[in-house]
């Protein structure tokens, strides 16, 4: 035997060797990376939100099977995979930090919900979020408000989760509190605001006017030369309801509806009872 056919295999088993830690040193690597409490991102620093509250933010979207959640600025991917693992909603988290977005996918596998659960790697003022009827986010208050105007454009009912901070004057719909951390829920209210026709009603049409900041509604209904304020008026998402007292019995009758872009559909319900189905179109 030479002393080259004697080395030889050393030397493949070396190379073999190193090829092989070199194949394994990404894995190893990414199994290693685990995001720290504090440690900085994008725009924020990572506080995970505590699974008692989460829960609530969850409970009060009254986020289902048939929802699609977006959670903006997802971290380790927590409120994605338990939307999916309790609720059954299909999940999507968009985190910025690469590391951050391959652990989230690590806990996706671990939890047993990859099917459910897809991770973006990319920036939340970038990527397309609007076939969402959930959102989910934890950013500071600056951000939050430069997502407002997106948020708000967002199909009438979707629902927004806040931890921790608000959107400036558009006042939440509901608040929930798990030890010392605090959420907030809003419901993307549909437009209303402008002159509408309403038929239906026995006496002939009757011109409603809403005036309109965020989800905060009022206005008038006019028939003839007769001008009667609504009373009670809210907007959730779709759903209208108003009050009105009908001249001349000067009687209180309720509307409840729904908005779908141009056109009110719902019915009056009279003192006695009796129901009559309306429909408005926007002017």
């Amino acid at each position: 035997m030479t002393l080259l056919s004697w080395v030889r295999p050393f030397v493949s088993l070396g190379v073999c060797m190193v090829l092989g830690l070199a194949g394994l040193r990404p894995a190893l690597a990414d199994k290693a990376y685990v995001p720290e409490r504090g440690q900085s991102g994008k725009d924020v620093i990572w506080i995970p939100t505590p699974k008692g509250l989460i829960d609530k933010m969850l409970a009060a979207a009254k986020v289902t099977s048939s929802d699609r959640l977006f959670d903006l600025g997802a971290g380790d991917g927590i409120i994605a995979i338990t939307a999916a693992k309790e609720l059954g909603a299909q999940s999507v988290g968009i985190e910025y930090n690469p590391q951050m977005a391959d652990y989230a996918r690590r806990m996706v596998q671990e939890a047993g919900v990859s099917d459910k659960v897809r991770i973006i790697t990319g920036d939340i003022f970038k990527e397309d979020f609007s076939s969402a009827t959930v959102v989910t986010l934890y950013l500071l208050p600056d951000l939050n408000l430069r997502l407002r105007p997106t948020l708000l454009r967002m199909k009438p009912g979707t629902r927004v989760v806040s931890h921790a901070f608000t959107m400036g004057d558009w006042e939440a719909d509901e608040t929930m509190a798990h030890e010392s951390a605090r959420g907030y829920l809003w419901v993307v209210p549909a437009s209303v605001e402008g002159e509408w026709m309403m038929t239906g009603m026995e006496g002939g049409p009757v011109r409603l006017n809403f005036q309109q900041v965020l989800q905060k509604i009022g206005g008038t209904l006019t028939r003839g030369a007769s001008n009667m304020p609504m009373l009670g008026a809210r907007l959730s998402g779709e759903e209208l309801h108003f009050q009105f007292i009908m001249t001349p019995e000067r009687e209180v009758h309720r509307f409840s509806g729904k908005v779908s872009g141009s056109l009110i559909t719902g019915m009056v319900t009279s003192p006695g009872g009796l129901l009559t189905p309306v429909q408005a179109r926007k002017r």
